[in-house]
């Protein structure tokens, strides 16, 4: 069972404590599109066969066949890797619809899937409550040195004179 499947398995087992129609709306929809993604992933994997198939034929086609003067086995021969080849390009086109169709039903459950989290929290909000307000940690940011060697606060920093405009230099220590 994938990450997605066992999320969603739990999420439908959170709104099961929830008998409104809403969740009875929801969870038939929920089945429903996984049903039909089931759907869509077989038909996938056969048509994905077919394709393979179709291939190897026209392979066997491309290696066996004689180019002696035509006769009945050689026009059922062309009759068949003609067939071949339709399989084949109707086989792909197909797997790429379907392939579409797969990730369309992977967003509607995706919908589902965010629909039930609500509803899954309205259904807590209703047994327990509304959760306590935590305050956040504050965070205080460390005071700044100044250059001789004291803590002062920013606009303190952002005030001291220059030493390269007063004809200091920057190597010499500040004056106390």
């Amino acid at each position: 069972m994938s990450d997605h499947q066992r999320e969603t398995a739990f999420l439908r087992q959170c709104i099961r404590y929830d008998d409104t129609e809403e969740r009875h709306r929801l969870e038939d929809r929920i089945t429903q599109i996984q049903r039909d993604e089931r759907i869509v992933r077989r038909a996938i994997w056969l048509v994905g066969v077919l394709a393979a198939l179709a291939m190897a034929g026209l392979g066997y086609a491309a290696v066996f066949m004689m180019e002696f003067p035509l006769n009945l086995p050689q026009l059922a021969t062309r009759l068949l890797i003609k067939a071949l080849c339709v399989l084949g390009a109707a086989s792909l086109v197909c797997l790429f619809g379907f392939l579409v169709l797969g990730v369309l039903f992977r967003k509607e459950l995706d919908q589902r899937r965010e629909d039930c989290r609500r509803l899954a929290l309205k259904v807590l909000e209703a047994r327990l409550g509304q959760p306590c307000d935590v305050p956040q940690p504050v965070i205080t940011k460390a005071p700044e040195m100044l250059p001789n060697g004291t803590a002062g606060s920013r606009s303190e920093i952002l005030n001291l004179p220059n030493p390269l405009e007063t004809g200091g230099s920057l190597n010499r220590a500040p004056e106390v």
